[in-house]
Formats: structure tokens, C-alpha cells, sequence
């Protein structure tokens, strides 16, 4: 059986999978950034064990992707994203990131506490 430590980390490794996939690829622009960070945090949010979700969108990189474009907007990427998660499951507490490294949006928890 797993221990309640590793059901949290699985946990936080659940949530990122279904924020990622459920989010990849939706339009975004400088106008529906903070709406769709938004969207993204409440809707993770929802899911069993899952304490806080905080998605900051990059900007600058989502300013650079629209320039480099032909349109007004651009899809939703990882490479937009940085995210926290904080899961709680029977007494232990995870802190997970998502955020870009070497140019690949990497998944790692922070604290298990």
C-alpha cells in the first residue's frame, strides 16, 4: 500500500496532468490571461485533495508569441505557465511547481511536509 506521503505526490502529479491537458491549447491574449488563469485555478481546485491552485501567466512570453504571430492571440502553452499546487491528503501537506526549465514546463514537488 502506498504511504499517505506518496498518495499526496501522486495527488499533485493527478491535478497537473488534468491542468495541462484540459488547458493546452486554448486560445489566450493579453485581454483573457488573468480570466483563463482564473478558470484554470477553480476548476483544479475542484478536485479531491487539491487545498490551492496559483497559475501565473508570462507575459512578456505571451506578448512575444502573439508578436511572432498573425493573429491577436496565441495558444495556451506551458511555456505561459507557472503554477503551484498545494494538495492535502490525510495529515500531509505537498507543494508542487510547474514552471519552465531549459525551455520544457517541468512538473516537481517542492515540500512534502
Amino acid at each position: 500500500m502506498p504511504t499517505d506521503a506518496e498518495r499526496a505526490c501522486f495527488e499533485a502529479g493527478i491535478k497537473f496532468g488534468s491542468l495541462y491537458h484540459q488547458f493546452a491549447g486554448t486560445p489566450i491574449s493579453p485581454a483573457s490571461a488573468d480570466s483563463l488563469a482564473t478558470a484554470m485555478e477553480e476548476a483544479i481546485e475542484n478536485q479531491p485533495y487539491c487545498e490551492s491552485v496559483t497559475v501565473g501567466i508570462r507575459m512578456g512570453e505571451l506578448a512575444d508569441a502573439i508578436e511572432a504571430g498573425s493573429a491577436d492571440y496565441t495558444e495556451l502553452t506551458g511555456a505561459f505557465l507557472d503554477v503551484e499546487l498545494t494538495i492535502a491528503y490525510e495529515g500531509t501537506t505537498v507543494i508542487a511547481r510547474m514552471e519552465m526549465e531549459d525551455g520544457y514546463p517541468l512538473m516537481r514537488l517542492d515540500e512534502v511536509r
